[in-house]
Parts: structure tokens; C-alpha cells; sequence
């Protein structure tokens, strides 16, 4: 009586029982791998943050298809005068936004935009898991592309463009990626835009963490019009560090006729379910305004965390950090002498740390491990000083 698309394997894997197991016991556990903002011990403008959605314009129902218009032109806002790829500064229309309940929603409407059952979106790899669970939902597949790495990452453009057929819609990109914090290059860009537009195909960027580059000076954006259908994706719960608010956005741009076509068909999709509620669209503009404070505690705590990590690093030469751009991750290339799962449950079981495998992420190959860089400081310190010991026993 159920689909084939819910049909997934659902028996944890081995990481996932010895987490389970661990935590149970209520054994001491450092988390490297945590990613919920809200729980890392920063401090929030409670009153702000509390007063905006106290706001009584939220007990009026007035639904509108794209999102309020006041949400809308705040988040306009937050891309006037950004760089873009071949755009110095650049500007966005309010009408071509729709305001979604998150990303993942943002995703499926425009899956559903794009894609009949089997069609095929292009995914990098490394990637976050959660996209292919989002493609499968929405009768979508992935197929992924490499991104490789020599003297930083490189997305493989040789591969993608070999692996398009006749049902490939989109090439999606994550700018910057999440795990590796590597931006798209202009250059890619540039190739990108040339394959989409010739095929008719759209790009999907997501930017979510687009603001935290580790030079903190602007990066562009895919939001301004290019000759490809774009889909620029973001939202507050990276932005401003509020992931509980439930509030994301698409932009739509490149060719009028196209945008015009999908923006039409995307408000039909918007309008069956009018997801965003009206507190948190009532409370946009202050929500984003908070950015700039809890950016500011966010990059501190990534340059501190980095920091450490890198004078752990000369002590150990059996580990070493790829380079990154941006984001909350550092990704630690470790001796593969067995898979990243086996080094991360040991890591668990003997050491009470906890570390992402690369495998996770989509790494093709073992010796890759992965760590949040917003953890606590003080948890941070300590596990990467077990993680280093662990590894220096293994020579």
C-alpha cells in the first residue's frame, strides 16, 4: 500500500547504531558535527527576536501567493548592491521572489516545476544527503557530478558535461558547497550558463552559506540575470542563525520569457500550499536586520575553531586540512588505512567523539572525515586533541 519513492532502506547503518548506543549509555559525548546554531551557545537578541513576532499584523490572515510583500522586499533588500557573475552590483526584483518553508521546500516546488517522473537534475559530489532524499520525494534522480580536488576544488566540467542526456533539467550548484566551502569560479560559471542555455536547461544554486567567507568580503551570487534559468535558493536558518523560523526563499532569474513562465506555474505550486506562516513572513525584516550580530559571533567562532585546529594540524602530519572558502565545515584528509566509518565509530566508542565520515557527504573515496567549525570552542578543543591522539597512535 505504499510507494516505491518511500521505499527506503531504514535499518541503521553501523555509525548510526553506535551513536545510538552512545548516547544511551549518557556517557560524556563531544559533538563535532553539530550544526544547529541555536545550540551552540550564542547569544541570540531574545527581545528583538521575541517582539517581532509578537507583531499583531500576524493575527490577520491576508494570503498572498509569493509571500507578504514586506517579507519580500526585505529580502530584496538583502541582495541590493551584492556582487554578481559579471555584475558588480546588482539588484532584485521583489516580484521575482517566493518566500517557501525552507529550502527542502523550496527544492521540491521547483522539482516539481522542472521535472516529469525519471528526469534527471545534475548534483556535485560532495553534497549534502539530504538532496537526494528531496530529489526522490519529487520522482526527480541525481546525478552526480565530481568536484575534485587540486590546489582547492575544481568543479570537473569533462564529467558533467558527459553525463547530460536527453533528460537532464538542471544542474544544481551549492555556492559555497557544503561540506568543502568551495565557491563556484567564474570561470565554471561562465561554462555553466554557455551548457544550460543552449539545452534549456535551469541551474539551481544554493547559496544558504553564502555569507560566510572566510576573506568576510561579498561573493557573488547567482540571483541576477545570467542566459540560463536560475533558481537562487537561501533562507534565515543560516543567515541570520534562526533555523526554528521556517523561512526560505527562491529567486528566479536569467531570460524574461523563461522567468515569466515559471514564475506564473511556480505561484500555482505556492498557492496550493501556502506554506510560510504569517508570523515569521510579519517578522522578516526584522529577523534579517539581526544578521550582521549573529554573522559576527558565527565567523569569530569559525576563526577561533580554525585556528586551533590548524596548530593541532603541525603537531600531527598524519592529518591534514583541504582548503576551504566558506561555510561552518573543515574537511581533514586521515590516514585511510580502513573506511571513514570505521574511524569515526572507533573514534566514538573509544574516545567520546563525534566526527562526520566523509561518506556522509558523498566522498568517493575513504581518508576524509569531517567537522563542524561552529561547535563550542572548548568541546572543539578537546575533541580534535582525542581525535589527533587517536590518529598519532595509529603509526
Amino acid at each position: 500500500m505504499f510507494t516505491a519513492r518511500t521505499n527506503w532502506n531504514l535499518r541503521p547503518n553501523r555509525f548510526a547504531r553506535a551513536l545510538e548506543l552512545h548516547r544511551a549509555s549518557g556517557e560524556e559525548l563531544l559533538d563535532l558535527t553539530v550544526s544547529n546554531p541555536t545550540v551552540c551557545e550564542f547569544e541570540y537578541p531574545e527581545e528583538e527576536i521575541l517582539s517581532a513576532l509578537a507583531d499583531p499584523a500576524a493575527l490577520e490572515y491576508a494570503p498572498e501567493t509569493k509571500g507578504l510583500k514586506s517579507a519580500r522586499d526585505a529580502v530584496a533588500q538583502y541582495y541590493e548592491g551584492r556582487p554578481g557573475f559579471g555584475v558588480c552590483a546588482g539588484s532584485v526584483d521583489p516580484e521575482r521572489i517566493i518566500l517557501t518553508a525552507g529550502t527542502s521546500e523550496a527544492y521540491s516546488y521547483i522539482l516539481r516545476l522542472l521535472c516529469e517522473q525519471g528526469d534527471e537534475i545534475l548534483c556535485p559530489a560532495p553534497s549534502y544527503p539530504l538532496l537526494e532524499y528531496v530529489a526522490g520525494l519529487n520522482d526527480a534522480r541525481l546525478v552526480p557530478y565530481p568536484l575534485f580536488y587540486d590546489h582547492g576544488w575544481q568543479v570537473d566540467l569533462a564529467v558533467l558535461r558527459a553525463a547530460l542526456t536527453p533528460r537532464s533539467r538542471a544542474v544544481l550548484v551549492v555556492h559555497p558547497n557544503n561540506p568543502t566551502g568551495s565557491f563556484v569560479k567564474p570561470a565554471e560559471t561562465a561554462e555553466l550558463h554557455e551548457i544550460c542555455a543552449q539545452r534549456e536547461m535551469a541551474i539551481v544554486a544554493d547559496e544558504v552559506f553564502l555569507d560566510y567567507a572566510s576573506d568576510s568580503r561579498p561573493h557573488s551570487t547567482f540571483a541576477f540575470d545570467s542566459p540560463a534559468l536560475t533558481f537562487t535558493l537561501s533562507g534565515l536558518s543560516k543567515i541570520s542563525a534562526l533555523p526554528q523560523m521556517k523561512l526560505a526563499w527562491l529567486v528566479a532569474s536569467g531570460p524574461a520569457r523563461l522567468v515569466a513562465t515559471a514564475l506564473k506555474r511556480l505561484e500555482v505550486i505556492a498557492d496550493t500550499y501556502l506554506s510560510p506562516g504569517a508570523p515569521v513572513q510579519v517578522a522578516a525584516p526584522r529577523l534579517l536586520a539581526i544578521r550582521d550580530a549573529m554573522q559576527n559571533q558565527l565567523r569569530a567562532r569559525i576563526s577561533a575553531n580554525l585556528a586551533h585546529l590548524d596548530a593541532a594540524l603541525v603537531e600531527n602530519k598524519l592529518v591534514s586540512r583541504l582548503q576551504r572558502q566558506a561555510g561552518w565545515y573543515a574537511v581533514l584528509r586521515v590516514p585511510s588505512t580502513g573506511s571513514d566509518e570505521d574511524l569515526a565509530v572507533a573514534l566514538l566508542e573509544k574516545h567520546s567523539v563525534l566526527v562526520h565520515p566523509g561518506r556522509f557527504f558523498d566522498f568517493r573515496q575513504d581518508g576524509h572525515v569531517v567537522l563542524s567549525l561552529i561547535t563550542p570552542e572548548s568541546d572543539f578543543q578537546e575533541g580534535v586533541r582525542r581525535l589527533m591522539e587517536m590518529i598519532g597512535s595509529m603509526r
